[in-house]
């Protein structure tokens, strides 16, 4: 699972059911006690859970395998898809679809007679506090630091759209604003204030607007930090202003949760724990995650319906592995495996469509080759020359951190937008067919849900709707659409993504078969992958192994 803190099993679903109790104190009139116990928390719980999937969706984004490694900036400026972008999930594999029901069910029952066994539950909610406000900090470091980025992205664009209409550009170096046409070629000096549209009035003068080139160039800032220590390993990684700042937030928040118990900042961490579970897990393939999902779908059916341990520990335990809605007429519950389990489904649908968009992008060049190749009558191996086809991959834009561009670079009231924008703002848009339709099913699977719940006054297991609601919304798009084949065929497992492959076309320009990878002219067939990749990686750690430092702990500024 995953490699961080973040999820275990017994979070996971130790609360995966949504429970509501109502006081005994009945409402004034049905009128009141429809708005109250209806509108205020079924709302609440119902765009709160859409909201974090569709950010923690979002923020799972990366590089698909259909794209190419983007290319370096012309003016040396580094783009930031090529810090995180190439690095994929930790995908869940087969046997989990097995392991994760089974080892959350004798969680769930281990937990329940802990609870039965103490009777005072008091000291195991304040261990459990405590393990999960410890572990939820990186959670809320990595949406604290995600939510400072947006905002800074919506404060100081790289583009926005005057009231005249005409797009401007920033360049942080110059400290300067300049005209541009729609596709982002400069032209003449427009202003000289960094904030776009009517937040230019919160720096009418010159020393106002000079502390905002500063602040921008702060927030906007890069460093590198290189850890390397002999016999642990070595990471690299870029920090921004945000890191820091959210480092503070996140500490302090999981201080002060633990020392008060607000239910506020409890929800807070559990929206934590569900962004960074999306950011660190992936079904890998659709296989894998409806048998995941479906696992979970029976487990949770029967853990609610046919036991008492679903129902005792979630109402027992006060931990930040729930979310929590209260008013004067009554109390929901949603438990974070409705939102992790079918939210990573969701993330990796959007993962789908940027993907075949790139994958639209893919185009073949036709190039003499010389091919070597076993003989099936002889098994001799033989060289001969023959024309074929080299696979040509779109170059990557990053699509994340462009909430500000976007917004800002729209026409009239922010609701249009235009036909040409600039390859910045152009290449991070793409069709999100799967994720709508995915979302779409996950809102109606809660609604139904909700709706049983209020109908029977009973704690629902909401996978029982959310689960066929999601991959039932995402198959019949892919038949809809024709695209089953490829529905099947994405994979986040790193086989797909390749490099200077040969392929066969049909008459119709259509792919037919892969042939082998193209190194040096030559596509060689007879390699054993296997093999090749055995002596790559020994070549790795022999590189390792000469390493000489022992200790290594550096932070640069980058350009």
């Amino acid at each position: 699972m995953a490699s961080n803190a973040t999820l275990s099993p017994s979070d996971l679903d130790v609360l995966n059911t949504t429970l509501n109790g109502t006081s005994a104190q009945n409402p004034t009139s049905p009128l009141s006690y429809f708005i109250s116990s209806f509108l205020l928390l079924d709302a609440k719980l119902f765009i709160v859970a859409l909201a974090i999937i569709y950010l923690g969706s979002h923020g799972a984004l990366r590089r698909p395998p259909s794209a190419a490694p983007p290319r370096g900036k012309k003016d040396g400026e580094k783009d930031d898809a090529a810090d995180d972008s190439d690095r994929f999930s930790q995908g869940l594999e087969l046997s989990d679809a097995v392991l994760l029901p089974v080892m959350a069910g004798l969680t769930l029952i281990g937990m329940y007679y802990l609870i039965q066994w103490l009777q005072n539950p008091a000291l195991l909610n304040k261990v459990l506090r405590y393990y999960m406000t410890s572990v939820s900090i990186v959670s809320a470091l990595t949406l604290y630091a995600h939510t400072m980025d947006m905002a800074t992205s919506l404060l100081f664009p790289t583009y926005w759209r005057g009231s005249d209409g005409t797009l401007r550009k920033v360049d942080q170096k110059a400290r300067a604003v300049a005209l541009c046409d729609a596709t982002g070629n400069d032209g003449a000096a427009a202003a000289a204030n960094p904030l776009p549209g009517w937040l230019a009035l919160l720096a009418p003068t010159e020393r106002l607007r000079k502390a905002a080139w500063e602040l921008r160039a702060v927030v906007f800032q890069r460093w590198e930090l290189d850890f390397f220590a002999r016999g642990v390993g070595e990471a690299k990684t870029q920090l921004r202003f945000s890191h820091a700042a959210a480092l503070l937030l996140s500490v302090g928040t999981a201080l002060v949760y633990f020392s008060t118990e607000s239910a506020s900042l409890s929800n807070l961490l559990a929206y934590g724990m569900c962004y960074g579970s999306f950011l660190l897990l992936t079904p890998t393939n659709f296989l894998i995650g409806s048998l995941v999902l479906w696992g979970l779908f029976f487990y949770d059916i029967v853990m609610v319906f046919y036991t008492p341990y679903m129902i005792t520990v979630a109402t027992t335990l006060d931990v930040p592995i729930k979310l929590t809605f209260q008013t004067g007429m009554g109390k929901s519950m949603l438990g974070l495996g409705d939102i992790i389990i079918p939210g990573m489904m969701i993330g990796w649908a959007l993962r789908l469509d940027l993907w075949m968009h790139y994958v639209r992008k893919i185009k073949y060049e036709s190039k003499t080759l010389i091919l070597v190749e076993k003989d099936p009558v002889s098994s001799q191996i033989v060289e001969r020359t023959e024309t074929k086809h080299i696979e040509i991959k779109a170059p990557y834009v990053d699509v994340k951190s462009k909430w500000g561009d976007d917004f800002w670079s729209r026409g009239v009231l922010f609701l249009s937008r235009p036909q040409q924008l600039p390859p910045h703002l152009a290449g991070a848009l793409f069709a999100k067919v799967y994720f709508h339709a995915a979302m779409a099913g996950y809102a109606l699977g809660m609604a139904v849900t909700v709706a049983v719940l209020r109908i029977s006054r009973h704690g629902q297991p909401a996978l029982l709707y959310l689960v066929p609601g999601v991959l039932g919304a995402m198959l019949v798009t892919a038949v809809a659409r024709g695209e089953l084949k490829d529905l099947w065929r994405y994979t986040e497992d790193g086989s797909l993504d390749t490099m200077d492959v040969v392929v066969d076309l049909d008459g119709d320009g259509n792919l037919v078969k892969t042939v082998g990878a193209l190194e040096n002219g030559v596509v060689d067939t007879t390699q054993d992958k296997e093999k090749e990749a055995e002596k790559k990686k020994s070549k790795e750690e022999e590189g390792k192994a000469l390493r000489r430092q022992v200790f290594v702990l550096s932070l640069e500024a980058v350009e």
